[in-house]
């Protein structure tokens, strides 16, 4: 079969067949789809949509027409793709809080911030704004190429020409096949301001260039609080990225009662998620501090937030709301683009603004040379019209009498073809005075404006002089001294230092309740609501009796301090709940049956504990060495076979009373314990024969206390039992209780 004939098979490798077509088709999407041009700011569907447009002469001051129109045109002409995909494309251009500077002025339902979608495309019409026509600007003066659309039907411009910074002012982002871009739109007076500042100094630094454009500058406003030194280094790079925050205020009610008002949102927030997602969040029970939130918004933002409580500080209210929602986000910055060259590169500030610079002054002299030679053509005509009045008479007699009157007039006034050929059009009304009088005041001003021309494309200076007044005249027309600035070109964002940060305790988001924790004497804990007095009223297991009662908050921890010398830690708000039997204390903490509970309390920050076995060793330890993150525990204590680790008490005051199996006690300074994270301890009290029975801490001035039935005794003269650490101690005073223990 010739190779020239359809259906032709031809046999390729699996992976050359798909890297090959993968290639292409990434490259697509790179080149066609995803990234924007440098030099104009846009991907080819909107650059077909605005030269669509522009075609079907849907100027600012023309009336509206139907987007199903407009997008049948866009899809049938230029771009061939569903028309779902041009119109959500020319919606996103018309929605003033997605552009910073719509291209796209829209009639109808547009959508709105909540992310309410617009109406269907033959509901809603369309028309260009100023700033699309100022990028359109010079597209019929050979100011751009043009290129074959994909039927070959018809022409369309490779890029716009640009006279608005449109790439920095109205950003952009995509995704294409390995790479993407993310730009955020910043205030057009100000980067036209920073490009005129790179004409004056081309050896600007970006430092420089941020003086006067000083981060972006979103739709929707909002607080950029990133370190200055961080905005820099992004810019530099490309790469990096902005914090936003919401911006808020106080409200003062009635009663002493307030609430904060949200006026703005962070760019890309839709507004009604951000509700949804702090109701869900409170309905979670993880926004404690807040009470409330309401939507009374018009055609401005108007969020209000109430406090549970009007004790609550407004700043740590809305800093829990900045970590855990969208009122505070991270836009990132990635300024990949399409260079003048096609190719994809992440390009800093600098370069960006040049390269726009540079398509200005490539446009300018395209658009000159452009002009010139239509100039040069109507002078050509213009002297021939002028030979005419002249000779009238004569020309008269030619084209009155003269078989081929062109060449006759070509041949007696030495007159181009294209001469000859516009005085045989001339109309005989334009052989009066005045107008001859009009055509040499034409020819003197088109002399003139020639003469400028030539001037301007034989100096690169007057060319960049040139550019400055037409960059200057955008920064009039759009900036912050724009008709109607403060809507259009006065900054929404502020720019704002970065706050300091807010202590947040980690426990304030979750819910603050009183509980009671039961504890059992075969090991069996659960948890009541509120605090209760004594659980003497509770039930328990046959057999089974209370051990310990525990009040404390769902936010406290509990520490769990067993006799293989392991502390273990417990989440109180974690703990079963209800009036049942609870959970065995195994199943939250990895203990053998040969283990037991030594100690269960709540843990404080700063306290030290005595740890102690009945061996009668033991040191002090810190409370931040007792928290375990894993529920195997942490080994605190070692301890020798046949012993335990009986006791874990909090070490507040300046002695130390022992009560050995021998009845015997000894009291001793506690300075004498040594601190210690972990270890076997010291000896506390020394044993012939005989262990370590109970052990307390207490302040020698108050005197030293027990329990005996239902009354407490005092020992306020503790000479006889005084020592030092690791002696044996004395008999007990007559009155200390037969089981050996102070309690």
């Amino acid at each position: 079969m010739p190779d020239d004939l359809p259906g032709r098979i031809e046999d390729t490798r699996l992976v050359d067949a798909l890297s090959e077509r993968y290639l292409a088709y990434a490259l697509s999407t790179i080149m066609s789809r995803s990234l924007p041009d440098v030099r104009d700011g846009l991907k080819p569907v909107h650059r077909r949509l605005i030269y669509a447009m522009h075609q079907l002469r849907l100027d600012p001051t023309a009336g509206f027409k139907k987007c199903a129109r407009i997008v049948g045109d866009v899809m049938g002409k230029y771009h061939p793709h569903g028309d779902a995909s041009i119109y959500d494309a020319m919606v996103r251009l018309a929605q003033d809080f997605a552009a910073r500077y719509p291209l796209v002025e829209g009639q109808g339902n547009f959508g709105n911030i909540d992310g309410d979608n617009a109406a269907a495309m033959r509901y809603t019409e369309a028309r260009l704004t100023e700033v699309a026509k100022a990028l359109l600007a010079g597209i019929d003066e050979d100011a751009v190429d043009f290129r074959p659309t994909y039927d070959g039907e018809e022409s369309e411009p490779l890029v716009l020409p640009g006279a608005f910074p449109n790439l920095l002012a109205n950003g952009a982002a995509g995704i294409a096949v390995g790479m993407a871009t993310s730009i955020p739109p910043h205030n057009a007076g100000e980067v036209c301001a920073a490009a005129l500042h790179l004409i004056a100094h081309p050896d600007a630094t970006t430092a420089d260039l941020l003086a006067h454009m000083p981060g972006p500058d979103f739709p929707t406003g909002g607080l950029l609080i990133e370190e200055p030194a961080s905005l820099l280094a992004a810019y530099e790079t490309g790469r990096g990225g902005f914090r936003l925050r919401a911006k808020w205020a106080v409200e003062k009610g009635r009663l002493g009662t307030w609430s904060i008002v949200v006026s703005e949102i962070p760019y890309q927030v839709q507004k009604s998620r951000l509700i949804e997602q702090i109701a869900q969040l409170m309905e979670d029970k993880k926004l404690p501090l807040l009470g409330d939130v309401r939507d009374e918004s018009t055609e401005t933002v108007r969020l209000v937030l109430e406090p549970k409580t009007r004790g609550v500080e407004p700043d740590v209210l809305m800093a829990t709301l900045f970590r855990a929602t969208a009122l505070e986000t991270r836009f990132p910055l990635n300024l990949n683009v399409l260079t003048a060259d096609r190719t994809p590169r992440v390009l800093p500030l600098r370069a960006v603004l040049r390269q726009w610079l540079d398509h200005r002054h490539e446009v300018l002299g395209r658009r000159s040379r452009h002009r010139l030679a239509a100039i040069e053509r109507r002078l050509e005509i213009l002297d021939g019209f002028l030979a005419v009045y002249l000779n009238l008479d004569e020309v008269i007699r030619i084209i009155r009498y003269e078989d081929e009157p062109k060449p006759a007039l070509m041949s007696a006034f030495s007159l181009s073809e294209v001469q000859a050929e516009a005085i045989l059009n001339m109309r005989l009304r334009s052989l009066r005075k005045l107008e001859e009088l009009e055509i040499r005041k034409e020819h003197k001003t088109l002399t003139r404006e020639k003469r400028d021309l030539t001037a301007l494309l034989g100096s690169e200076a007057l060319r960049w002089a040139r550019i400055t007044a037409e960059i200057a005249e955008t920064r009039e027309k759009f900036g912050a001294n724009a008709q109607g600035g403060a809507a259009l070109g006065a900054r929404r964002t502020e720019i704002g230092a970065p706050p300091a940060e807010i202590a947040v305790a980690t426990d304030a988001f979750v819910e603050r309740e009183p509980i009671s924790v039961i504890l059992s004497e075969k090991g069996w804990v659960r948890a009541l609501r509120g605090h209760l007095a004594d659980a003497t009223d509770q039930k328990f297991k046959e057999g089974d009796r209370l051990r310990q009662l525990v009040t404390c908050q769902t936010t406290d921890r509990l520490v769990l301090f067993a006799t293989n010398g392991r502390a273990y830690t417990l989440k109180a708000g974690d703990l079963p709940r209800g009036r049942g039997d609870g959970q065995p204390v195994r199943l939250l903490a990895d203990l053998t049956n040969e283990d037991d509970i030594a100690a269960l309390f709540v843990w404080r920050e700063g306290v030290r504990h005595l740890v102690a076995s009945t061996a009668g060793r033991g040191f002090l330890v810190k409370s931040d060495d007792l928290l375990a993150e894993k529920r195997t525990g942490k080994q605190v204590l070692n301890v020798k076979p046949g012993e335990e680790a009986a006791f874990c008490i909090p070490a507040e005051g300046d002695h130390v009373a022992a009560v050995g199996s021998n009845r015997k006690l000894l009291v001793f300074p506690l300075d004498q314990v040594p601190d210690m994270a972990r270890g076997g301890g010291v000896i506390l009290q020394k044993y012939k024969d005989g262990a370590l029975g109970d052990i307390k801490v207490f302040t020698a001035a108050e005197g030293l206390t027990w329990k005996l039935g239902e009354k407490t005794r005092t020992e306020t003269d503790l000479r006889p039992w005084l020592g030092e650490r690791a002696q044996a101690g004395r008999a007990i005073p007559n009155g200390f209780p037969k089981s050996g223990r102070f309690a």
